[in-house]
């Protein structure tokens, strides 16, 4: 397996400017030379081992802030931008990337920002309305894609919202009295709750105040969705505050990220922090168990293991992805160092794929991707009917995964040779920034790489990929 070493200059330096060391002091209490931490900071050096646990002994710093996995975010971000025909000619190195996301973040974002406004110009000129200079068609962020990101860049995890539902779920004696404590919030707000044969999931009527819950949905579906009007009504001031920390550039953007956050409310008090993450790493992580044990579906269970990211307490670092038929992500988010597509589909070669072929089973993938790193990975599809004939099927599938470096920690390495390289599938990121040479699935060229086009030969690709 591939072992990276670590440079974290910039996350360094951040820990010395919130103490208020110059370099010297604090090359001083980590047992360093001034010239060595200078290095260090500027990415020149690794961060040695030494130095880590200084920073753990010395100022009580969580270590593993070091590799969050902001800078690898940042780097796949980037090349996946560069990848844009309107950066044809000298592509920067995969190391310069690098080095940009890890030494200069900052400015990473603003380049990441920066493309994201050009493509949002790009459409508004190609189409009519722009032609015609209607005042609704100027170029603008996608508040979509920013609530993305938002949620993107924090981990996927708001300590505030997530303590303040940890703190919520606490009243309940049990995870099966989840759903009466909401109702009981809800009645305490002035709000009766109906269960409601109709298509919509969820209606809040206001004269009189009458919550409509589909009786077609789900039992879990239906707690989630009450929960969540918990966090609309009862957290209301707590999910504003956050807003107001983000700043978001629109009022569709903040709307947008609010229901977000709600939903974040509802799955981490239908999965309380302490008690699943405990739950989980006494059953090594077994889905089925999980979901059964706190009347959760499968995909909530899933999505919650990706989120525990609390300082101090992180569980397993997992990826995390929903997809539909037709490859797109749906949702994602990875703790891990893979980073998912910023745009479009996901590699054809991981097992999500293939999930709905093979509708309520679990199917489980070694992987190795092309910087040499291997996972496990496990898929399943979660198609949800609508109850009722002639209603149409949301289709998607969803995929959990990890380094297989933890795998004596989930229930699903068992009986899986992890110590043969051939078990091991090569899968990607997305086309343009895989490397791969020799991938029978490969959509389009990738980048820093030469192409040779022999018109006497026909291989798997109609070129050859030096």
């Amino acid at each position: 397996m591939a072992t990276q070493k670590l440079y974290a200059g910039a996350k360094l330096r951040e820990q010395r400017l919130r103490i208020g060391h110059t370099q010297k002091d604090f090359a001083a209490r980590l047992g360093v030379s001034l010239p060595y931490l200078n290095q260090m900071e500027n990415n020149n050096r690794p961060v040695s081992t030494t130095v880590v646990l200084a920073l753990a002994s010395e100022f009580g710093m969580d270590v593993t802030e070091l590799s969050s996995g902001d800078s690898e975010r940042l780097a796949s971000d980037m090349q996946e931008i560069l990848a844009d025909p309107v950066f044809a000619g000298d592509i920067p190195p995969i190391a310069d990337v690098r080095l940009t996301a890890s030494n200069a973040p900052v400015l990473a974002r603003a380049f990441i920002a920066l493309h994201q406004s050009y493509r949002q110009a790009q459409e508004r000129l190609a189409s009519l309305d722009e032609a015609l200079g209607r005042e609704d068609a100027r170029a603008t962020p996608s508040p979509w894609e920013e609530v993305r990101d938002f949620f993107h860049y924090c981990d996927n995890y708001i300590d505030a919202v997530d303590r303040a539902a940890e703190h919520f779920a606490s009243r309940a004696s049990a995870p099966q009295q989840i759903r009466s404590l909401a109702i009981d919030a809800l009645a305490n707000a002035g709000i009766n709750v109906e269960f409601t044969d109709m298509d919509a999931l969820r209606l809040l009527e206001s004269d009189p105040a009458v919550l409509h819950i589909s009786s077609r949905a789900q039992p879990e579906t239906q707690t989630f969705q009450l929960l969540l009007q918990v966090a609309l009504r009862q957290q209301n001031s707590l999910l504003e505050a956050t807003l107001d920390l983000a700043r978001f550039s629109s009022e569709a953007a903040r709307d947008i990220a609010k229901i977000g956050l709600a939903n974040y409310f509802a799955g981490a008090a239908l999965l309380p922090y302490g008690a699943f993450q405990a739950r989980a790493q006494a059953c090594r992580h077994d889905l089925e168990v999980l979901a059964q044990h706190f009347g959760a579906s499968i995909e909530q269970v899933t999505h919650r293991l990706s989120t525990l990211q609390r300082p101090g307490a992180k569980g397993l670092p997992f990826f995390f992805v929903r997809v539909d038929q037709a490859g797109t992500i749906t949702k994602r988010h990875s703790a891990t160092r893979l980073q998912f597509a910023r745009f479009g589909g996901a590699c054809p070669l991981w097992n999500v794929h293939r999930a709905f072929e093979t509708p309520g089973q679990f199917l489980r993938q070694l992987a190795e991707t092309p910087d040499g790193v291997r996972y496990i990975s496990i898929a399943r599809d979660i198609s949800k009917s609508a109850g009722r004939f002639g209603a149409p099927t949301r289709r998607f599938a969803i995929a959990l995964g990890c380094e297989v470096r933890h795998a004596s920690q989930l229930v699903y390495a068992d009986g899986l040779d992890l110590s043969r390289d051939s078990a091991f599938e090569p899968i990607g990121i997305s086309c343009r920034i895989c490397a791969r040479k020799n991938c029978h699935q490969r959509a389009v060229p990738p980048l820093e790489r030469n192409l040779v086009v022999d018109p006497d030969r026909r291989d798997i690709l109609p070129y050859r990929v030096d």
